[in-house]
């Protein structure tokens, strides 16, 4: 059994990770995990996240600008992105981007910069990685003048926490939807409904680490190895084995960010 944990953020805490990361990383192998996407917050991660896909062939990563971040956003900040993306081959999404409107005061901005990664998307033919937080509506708006006005831009909603309808809204517009620890948690009732709505081919599975670790780890240090967690939540709240879950998130993982995984796993390789 293989897993792909679609969201992690190793270099955040960095230094919590920097005195065991290789155990880490043994860690997260005997989970069966066998390709990372590490999404990006902000540019000046851009080195440090390189040096880790350096390190580790298997950890792939997204590029781009947090919607916390945007009030950082320059045209220089979008020619980074769009150099790093373009000659990077590791650079399989633009993200983490989109649209965090709790107590946000520069909601305009956001939406601006948003579109600007949205564009980049578009032009080098990369999925995003959204985030959305209390901003459901307005960013299912933003998309669809953006796919009116452009084309259809691939992505995934990560991390989701969103109602049933709003899960819904972002099917429609052909996005993959990834869960995370948040659905082992017993109060987290609106999102394993949700769990158990997704279409198996539009489904993904994530740690979002070092945050919202997974039951039984809940208040520790999340890490990539805690996804099996997740994936054994998933597959019980579906009614499928883990094998199954495993299998079929893996393939969605290769199929939205172009990544191959060992023979071994049985999953077609897509790039």
């Amino acid at each position: 059994m293989q897993l792909i944990d679609t969201h992690v953020h190793i270099n955040f805490n960095f230094d919590a990770f920097q005195t065991e990361l290789e155990a880490v990383r043994e860690r997260w192998r005997e989970a069966g995990v066998v390709r990372l996407v590490h999404s990006c917050v902000e540019p000046s991660e851009f080195v440090a996240i390189q040096a880790l896909a350096d390190r580790f062939p298997e950890l792939f990563f997204a590029v781009g600008l947090h919607p916390l971040d945007a009030h950082q956003w320059t045209d220089e900040t979008a020619n980074q992105i769009l150099g790093l993306a373009a000659s990077d081959p590791r650079v399989v999404a633009i993200g983490e981007t989109g649209l965090d409107f709790y107590k946000a005061e520069n909601q305009q901005q956001q939406k601006e910069v948003f579109a600007a990664q949205l564009a980049i998307a578009h032009q080098l033919n990369k999925p995003v990685i959204i985030h959305c937080r209390d901003a459901a509506a307005p960013l299912r708006d933003l998309l669809q003048e953006f796919w009116k006005r452009h084309a259809p831009v691939r992505g995934v909603m990560h991390c989701w926490g969103g109602t049933l309808e709003e899960t819904q809204w972002f099917l429609d517009l052909g996005f993959y939807i990834s869960f995370s620890g948040i659905v082992t948690f017993k109060n987290a009732t609106q999102i394993q409904a949700s769990a158990r709505m997704v279409p198996s081919d539009r489904l993904l599975i994530e740690t979002d680490c070092p945050f919202l670790a997974p039951i039984p780890k809940r208040g520790k240090r999340n890490e990539p190895a805690y996804v099996r967690y997740v994936a054994a939540s998933v597959a019980q709240l579906r009614e499928v084995s883990l094998e199954t879950l495993a299998a079929q998130t893996t393939e969605n993982a290769c199929q939205l960010f172009g990544l191959s995984v060992p023979q071994s796993a049985g999953v077609p390789a897509c790039r």
